[in-house]
């Protein structure tokens, strides 16, 4: 089963997330598929971990989530625009390959029999990007997002930390 949480950056996706986890779960697992490129992102991560308390399992992967021992656990991803950017360096930019590789890898985690409780950001009610690559990207993390979804059996969007319910 899935349940899709997204919205804004900092709408309070991640906490709402975790707060539905542990509701489900006396012990949630939390996937990161962030891949740290800088420092500050480093310490961004730190505070994460620090946050969650030691009910948690966490895992950090960037891709092939599926491959993970998750099966009958009750899951949150985080998040599905930093699980795209890894797997679209992956495909070196190819955008359809990237989403083919993307809807395979949720196919996958459904196999598994679990709660997966998926974050992602709405990246297309921002400004337009500028480059031709952050508008293909918009375009990707749309499609992918509809994906998650459509498979979903609950839908969440986040606005200014209030959760409201679309599916």
């Amino acid at each position: 089963m899935i349940i899709y949480i997204s919205g804004g950056a900092r709408s309070g996706k991640s906490a709402h997330a975790q707060t539905l986890a542990l509701a489900l779960s006396p012990a949630p697992v939390y996937v990161a598929t962030a891949r740290i490129w800088d420092e500050d992102f480093a310490e961004r991560v730190i505070r994460h971990r620090q946050e969650r308390g030691p009910e948690w399992t966490l895992f950090e992967q960037e891709t092939d989530l599926h491959t993970l021992p998750l099966a009958g656990r009750v899951v949150v991803i985080d998040c599905v625009t930093l699980w795209l950017t890894n797997l679209l360096m992956q495909t070196e930019e190819n955008i359809d390959a990237c989403l083919l590789k993307f809807k395979a890898e949720i196919d996958g985690l459904l196999a598994l029999e679990g709660t997966y409780i998926i974050i992602s950001n709405e990246l297309g009610m921002g400004m337009h990007p500028e480059t031709s690559l952050g508008r293909k990207f918009v375009d990707l993390q749309g499609w992918a997002n509809q994906y998650v979804a459509q498979k979903a059996e609950k839908a969440v969007f986040l606005v200014s930390g209030i959760p409201i319910t679309i599916k």
